[in-house]
């Protein structure tokens, strides 16, 4: 049961969401790297014992161990919760890619709150739910001088002439865990990226801990000539963290 604290009147709490790929948990210690600091930054007191015995009763539960699942973990002043449920990416949308358009709300980069997954949430779901309705699967957000900042739920990336670009961390953006495992991976040139430069890139792609690497076919009216690097890093990934 859910007690009214900070957390439920004003926000102040964080998150975690992990993909389990038949019943291991991908990538939890840097999971719980990013919760606690997101919980230090709310000062929020996290005990390391009492979130490991929650995750642990968590991932012995029988419908996670086969397939492909998510483990929630939210936190705040007086609640430590962890739930699990499916994980409903499928092959088809990585074979056909996804399309994003940008979002009407600007992503604030002078915000604290934008570096941290916490329960101030809001500008991503209200518009997530917008482009739900209009068949995009992906808004993208501008900051506030104009610049590409992430995805609604993602972390982006370009390709050009074989250079992975993306934006840096200070337009405004939550340092993804995918993010960080691209970076620890491959060669990533980071630059200032604008709307009117995406015609110059060759295919984008998004990283999120649940959809991985996915492959980005069309943003607003243009449509990127292929989508070969992002399946190959996702193919890479997938190999690496043995998903079925």
């Amino acid at each position: 049961m859910i007690q009214e604290d900070e957390g439920y009147f004003f926000g102040l709490g964080a998150f975690e969401t992990v993909a389990v790929e038949n019943g291991i948990p991908v990538l939890l210690e840097k999971h719980y790297a990013r919760l606690y600091q997101a919980a230090a930054f709310l000062g929020l007191s996290l005990c390391k014992e009492q979130l490991e015995e929650e995750v642990g009763k968590a991932l012995e539960k029988p419908e996670i161990q086969t397939g492909r699942n998510v483990m929630k973990i939210t936190v705040s002043q007086k609640n430590l919760m962890v739930t699990t449920r499916e994980n409903t990416y499928q092959t088809a949308d990585y074979e056909r890619g996804f399309t994003a358009a940008y979002a009407k709300t600007r992503r604030n980069e002078t915000s604290p709150f934008t570096y941290h997954k916490t329960f101030n949430y809001g500008d991503c779901i209200l518009e997530k739910r917008k482009a739900k309705e209009a068949g995009i699967q992906e808004p993208v957000f501008l900051n506030t001088k104009g610049e590409i900042a992430e995805g609604a739920t993602t972390n982006i990336f370009f390709v050009q002439k074989g250079k992975l670009l993306a934006p840096p961390l200070g337009c405004g953006m939550l340092p993804g865990i995918l993010r960080q495992y691209l970076y620890e991976t491959y060669e990533i040139q980071e630059q200032i990226l604008l709307p009117e430069m995406v015609e110059t890139f060759d295919e984008m792609f998004v990283t999120n801990s649940l959809l991985g690497i996915m492959p980005v076919r069309q943003l607003e009216d243009f449509v990127f000539p292929g989508m070969e690097v992002g399946r190959k890093l996702l193919k890479e990934y997938c190999k690496e963290f043995f998903f079925a």
